[in-house]
Order: structure tokens, then sequence, then C-alpha cells
């Protein structure tokens, strides 16, 4: 032990703040494996119609997001072994990584704002495709797979239609919906029950859970990285070293 006073105890916060990292990246990857295999989400994205498969971007950004999380608890861990070994190599290659993943967070970031509606509206397109084979009064070979690609939506988010007043949806809304809601009154059903309105509120929630993870991390890897500097500094200027 070469560090004392300050230092000593900027190195036991850094060992802290890298212990609450590692904790993060466990949280980071249980999120995303929750997310992968989440009723709601993976009953849609795994649905097929006609040889097209759902919108797979959601699935991507979670596959993103796990491979993210495993990392962050490799880098705590090798922040947590540098500083209580004060090894100037480890938290040197431990800033690096840092400062990748800080990068690699703050593009994320502006690739998912910049995408944040695209996962709903391309689901919203896959349904709207299914709806219009589902209510075709002509039977085609391909309205049974589109009925039952919307009965996977309804009972999954529990919608009914897109909030129209189509009449030939109205025509199949009785095996296509829920009994839940077409008990719900006809005007608040329209709006309340809109498959697309579920859809949205569906991925914004999932969204703001993320966002909210990531500016948390964020923060913490500021102070690792300043914690860091400053513990390398010290223990390159200690009379031991």
């Amino acid at each position: 032990m070469a560090v004392t006073g300050c230092s000593q105890c900027i190195k036991y916060m850094l060992f802290f703040l890298n212990f609450i990292f590692w904790l993060a990246g466990g949280v980071i990857l249980a999120v995303g494996l929750w997310l992968r295999h989440d009723s709601q989400t993976s009953n849609l994205l795994m649905l097929q119609f006609e040889g097209n498969q759902a919108p797979g971007t959601f699935h991507i950004s979670v596959y993103v997001l796990i491979a993210i999380g495993a990392v962050m608890m490799f880098v705590g861990f090798l922040g947590c072994y540098g500083a209580i070994q004060e090894s100037q190599c480890l938290l040197g290659t431990f800033f690096t990584c840092l400062v990748i993943l800080f990068a690699c967070e703050v593009a994320a970031g502006l690739w998912g704002f910049i995408n944040r509606d695209t996962i709903s509206t391309e689901l919203i397109n896959f349904y709207d495709a299914a709806y219009i084979k589902a209510v075709d009064p002509v039977d085609t070979s391909s309205r049974p797979a589109a009925s039952k690609v919307l009965e996977v939506f309804h009972n999954s988010l529990n919608c009914c239609g897109k909030g129209d007043e189509n009449p030939l949806f109205k025509t199949v809304q009785t095996s296509l919906c829920t009994e839940k809601t077409l008990q719900l009154d006809p005007v608040i059903s329209q709006v309340s029950s809109s498959c697309h309105t579920k859809i949205r509120e569906l991925f914004t929630e999932k969204l703001h859970i993320i966002g909210l993870a990531a500016l948390v991390i964020a923060v913490i890897m500021v102070f690792e990285m300043i914690f860091t500097m400053v513990l390398c500094c010290a223990i390159r200027n200690a009379p031991a070293y």
C-alpha cells in the first residue's frame, strides 16, 4: 500500500464506484435478457407473415445491450482489481476501456434518440399489412395467417384494431379481439385499445428504462475516469514507486 491520505481515500472511492459499475453491468445484462425474453415483445417480434419476419431492429438493440452489460462487468472487475493492487498498468487499461465505453454509449444514445420511433413504426406497418389481409372480404390463402398475426397482437397488447371505424374489421372483430377489449365502451375503446397506440406505448416505456439506466451509468463513468487519473498520478508520485 503506497498511497496514503487523500489518495488512499480516492483509491477506495474508486473501488466503490467500480463495484457499482460492475453491479450496473449486471443490471444492464439482466435488463437486456428481460427485454429479449419478455412475453410481450418476444411474441410480437417472432411473428412471420407471408414469408416476412417482424422487424428485428429491437432484437438487434437488445443483443447490443446484453453485450454492453457483459463488457461492463468485465471492465468493472478490472477497475476494482487495479485500484486495490495500485497497478498503473491495470488502471491505464481500465481508463482506456472506460473512454471507449463512454464513446460507444454516447453514440448509441444518439442513434437511439434519432431512431426512437423506428421500431414502433416498423411494427405498426407490419400490423397494418396483416390487418388489411385479415379484413379482406375475399377469402384468400393468406387470410388465416393474417388473422393469427392479429390475434397475437391483440392478446399480447390487450388491444383491438387500429382505432378506426372500419366496417370490414367489425365483421371479424369478435373472432380476433379479446373479451376484455370487446366489453369496453365503443368511444373509449376506439382510443384506449388501439393497437397503434399500444405498440407506441410499449416501446416508449422500454426506451425510458434504457435511457434512465444509461444516464446513471454515464455519470458514474465520468467520476471513475477522474478518480482513475488522480489515483494514477498519486501512485506515480508515491515514494514506494
